[in-house]
C-alpha cells in the first residue's frame, strides 16, 4: 500500500529534568492542533509519567499491551486538549529492547495503522543521556533542545549534544531557551551553547525562540490544563504559539523516510 501522509518527527529533550520539556511538548502540540495539524504526543518517559499528570488524564492501556496484542494502539491513544492524541508513557515499552522478529513487525505495523491520521508526531523524552533518551531522539527528523538559566541545563544539554554526534552522527538542533527572565537571556543562552559546540563538534545549532518565567504557566499545571488554554493572553501562551508556528515551518519529509514506521524502525533499531 503506497503511504500518502508523511508525518513530522520532533523530539523535545534537554539533557537535564526541571529544564520544562513536557510543558513545551504540550504546549506546542496543541498550538499546533489549534491551527488545523493533527498531532500525536509520545510520552517517551518511561520512568515518570508526565504528559498524562499534567493535562489530567487517565490511561486505560499502554504501549506493554500494544506488544502483548491485548489492544490495538489506536485504543492506546488517550485524546487531549484541543484534539491532540496521546501514547502515554509505560515501563512496558522496555519490551522494545528484547523484541523478536514479530513483534517488531508488529510494533512498526501498529503505528503504520495510525500512520495516516496524523501530521506531527512530537516525543517528550525523559531527562538525562539515557540510552533511552537517545534512542527516540536519534529516531526522530527534528530535535528541539530545551535549556534554561542554569549552568548545569548548559552542559547537560552540550552533553547530549555531543553524544548524539558522536554515536548517532545527528549534526543539526533547534535551541529553545525556557522560563528566561527577557529575550536577550535566551539569546545568551543559545549563543553560551553555541560557542562551546563550535570550539569541539561538527554540529549546526538553531535558535527556535524562547519562553518568558511566567506565573501563568504554574497555574496552568496546577489546574492540569496546557497555557495556551488556560490563559491564552498570557506571554508564555503567545511564545508557545510562535515556538509552535516555526515548528510547523520545519521541513516534512517526502518519500518512505518520512512515514510513521520508519520512525519506529529506527526506534526499534536504536533501543536493540
Amino acid at each position: 500500500m503506497t503511504r500518502l501522509n508523511p508525518v513530522q518527527v520532533i523530539a523535545v529533550t534537554g539533557g537535564k529534568g526541571g529544564v520544562g520539556k513536557s510543558n513545551v511538548a504540550v504546549n506546542t502540540a496543541v498550538s499546533m492542533a489549534q491551527k488545523g495539524r493533527r498531532v500525536l504526543v509520545f510520552d517517551g518517559d518511561l520512568g515518570l509519567a508526565n504528559i498524562d499528570i499534567l493535562l489530567g488524564l487517565t490511561a486505560k492501556h499502554t504501549i506493554a499491551d500494544v506488544l502483548d496484542g491485548i489492544c490495538s494502539l489506536r485504543d492506546v491513544l488517550v485524546e487531549g486538549p484541543a484534539g491532540i492524541k496521546i501514547i502515554p508513557a509505560s515501563s512496558g515499552t522496555a519490551k522494545l529492547a528484547n523484541m523478536g522478529a514479530v513483534e517488531h513487525a508488529g510494533i512498526v505495523h501498529a503505528f503504520s495503522e495510525v500512520g495516516d491520521d496524523f501530521d506531527t508526531l512530537i516525543v517528550d523524552t525523559a531527562a538525562g543521556i539515557s540510552h533511552n533518551v537517545t534512542s527516540f531522539v536519534q529516531a526522530a527528523q527534528e530535535v528541539v533542545m530545551v535549556v534554561c538559566d542554569e549552568p548545569t541545563s548548559v552542559t547537560d544539554a552540550y552533553a547530549l549534544i555531543k553524544l548524539l554526534n558522536r554515536d548517532a552522527r545527528l549534526d543539526r538542533f533547534h535551541v529553545l531557551a525556557n522560563m528566561v527572565r527577557t529575550p536577550n537571556e535566551g539569546r545568551n543562552l543559545y549563543n553560551k551553547l553555541v560557542s562551546v559546540t563550535e570550539r569541539f563538534l561538527d554540529v549546526s545549532l538553531q535558535y527556535i525562540g524562547s519562553v518568558p518565567q511566567d506565573e501563568a504557566v504554574r497555574r496552568s499545571v496546577q489546574r492540569q490544563k496546557p497555557v495556551v488554554q488556560a490563559y491564552p493572553d498570557s506571554k508564555a501562551a503567545e511564545a508557545y504559539r510562535q515556538v509552535a508556528d516555526r515548528m510547523m515551518m520545519l521541513p516534512i519529509p517526502n518519500g518512505p523516510r518520512g512515514h510513521m514506521e520508519f520512525f519506529v524502525e529506527r526506534l526499534v533499531g536504536a533501543v536493540g
